[in-house]
């Protein structure tokens, strides 16, 4: 098998290319936005909807550890990226090497730290009144595996910058299948409950974790690091920090946003809109799965093309990812439109939730068709290595706009005004991105 694949990323047609990274990237993360839609049905069916308000209480303290995992992965992605386009291999096996120590110092020290305080941020999460034991049992043993999840994001980004992403889109099949697979044994079968539900994410991020070890052990991966490439090297953290800090604001806006929304939700509408948001925020993923996956296409490209100095490969490749994107993003955006009744009546058979989540759904997702440019130009600052306004464009959407607007808006509107704040959000950061990227190709990219 050819192991230099890397350079590809430099001479592929841009539609070809894109599609070659984008199509891997979208199916990993379609199936696993099946896997947590499918794992949300399985534990609203077989244990109750409760339960699924459970989960959805856990929701910020996973996608912290994913945030963890990702921006250092795709921080020094960006690096490994550009130090391959510019032949620079010695620098990609020491950001590869840091990579792997900064994820293990970080995750194990999250992981200790979330189950000292287990007591104190289930509730401030709100996991409160009958939601709080079930949210217990389940965050605890998803602590259990915060390492292991922590790698497998951080792995599945570099593999994808080494121009594999066929491998990248395996190492997400397989905690999506593995998943549905252990929730039949340990839900269904054993009738363990919630910690059944806990245990099968955990078990799946295991398996995923062992797949990623093989393929940088084997001859699929250029990178080949020794002891030596562990060592921190602080102009290489600064350059992952700064870059990486991106991602994990992003997500660590989105843990933010989860516990914001779940509070506020449950002083408006109790236990049943906290169910309702936990729906929505599972299809929240599939509804975005087209985008994020050629956003994750487009990242390697922008960046070893820009990192070679090909900056009409750059431009065209923003301009091919944004047109598909938008185009996909709409076809979603029909389907969540069209048949949200539907869609709901998959999670539960609780007649309160049923009446308001529909409504709820359309709302969140109204503006969905344009933010393939908010998301795509935002990664592209980080693509190239401008950490700065990468983080400003980024924290635009949820940090800069919804937040304000969740607490502004309920005063006049009640709970229709923190579902509202979606589409206003989604539409003013869009606009705000759009000017900044346009000013940077005419700047940058038309030389």
């Amino acid at each position: 098998m050819q192991t230099n694949t890397s350079s590809n990323l430099g001479t592929e047609s841009i539609s070809k290319l894109l599609i070659k990274q984008a199509v891997p990237a979208s199916i990993g993360i379609l199936v696993m936005s099946l896997n947590i839609l499918v794992d949300t049905i399985f534990v609203g069916q077989w244990i109750g909807s409760t339960a699924i308000a459970a989960i959805n209480v856990v929701l910020p303290v996973s996608f912290f550890i994913a945030a963890l995992g990702m921006s250092i992965g795709i921080g020094g992605s960006s690096i490994i990226s550009r130090a391959l386009g510019a032949n620079n291999k010695e620098k990609a096996l020491k950001t590869f090497g840091n990579q792997v120590a900064l994820t293990l110092l970080f995750t194990v020290s999250f992981a200790a730290s979330g189950l000292y305080f287990v007591d104190q941020l289930i509730p401030a999460f709100g996991g409160k009144g009958a939601i709080f034991d079930p949210a217990k049992v389940y965050y605890e043993i998803i602590l259990y595996g915060v390492p292991v999840l922590g790698f497998v994001m951080m792995g599945n980004s570099v593999i994808r910058a080494e121009g594999q992403p066929k491998f990248a889109m395996y190492a997400m099949l397989i905690p999506s299948v593995g998943n549905l697979v252990l929730d039949y044994i340990f839900i269904g079968v054993l009738d363990k409950g919630m910690s059944g539900a806990a245990w099968a994410t955990t078990g799946s991020y295991i398996v995923s974790f062992l797949f990623i070890l093989w393929y940088f052990l084997s001859k699929n991966s250029e990178l080949k690091i020794n002891v030596s490439h562990f060592k921190l090297h602080k102009k290489i953290v600064a350059e992952i920090g700064s870059l990486g800090f991106v991602t994990l604001a992003r997500q660590a806006v989105v843990s933010v946003t989860y516990l914001l929304v779940n509070n506020a939700l449950f002083d408006y509408g109790g236990e049943t809109s906290v169910t309702a948001y936990a729906i929505v925020g599972r299809m929240s993923m599939f509804a975005l799965f087209p985008v994020f996956g050629i956003t994750q296409g487009f990242i390697p490209i922008a960046g070893y093309n820009f990192g070679s100095e090909q900056y009409n490969r750059v431009k065209e490749v923003i301009f091919v990812a944004i047109k598909y994107a938008t185009i996909l993003a709409t076809m979603v955006f029909v389907i969540l439109m069209v048949f949200p009744e539907v869609i709901t009546k998959l999670f539960t058979t609780d007649l309160d939730v049923l009446k308001v989540t529909p409504n709820n759904m359309r709302w969140t997702f109204a503006a969905i068709p344009i933010l393939s440019l908010q998301l795509i130009g935002a990664a592209y600052f980080q693509a190239v290595g401008k950490a700065l306004p990468a983080l400003l464009l980024t924290l635009t959407r949820q940090a800069i706009f919804f937040i304000p607007l969740m607490y502004i808006l309920p005063m006049y509107f009640g709970e229709f005004g923190i579902w509202v704040a979606f589409p206003i959000s989604d539409i003013l950061s869009t606009l705000v991105t759009a000017f900044f990227l346009r000013r940077e190709v005419n700047l940058k990219l038309n030389q």
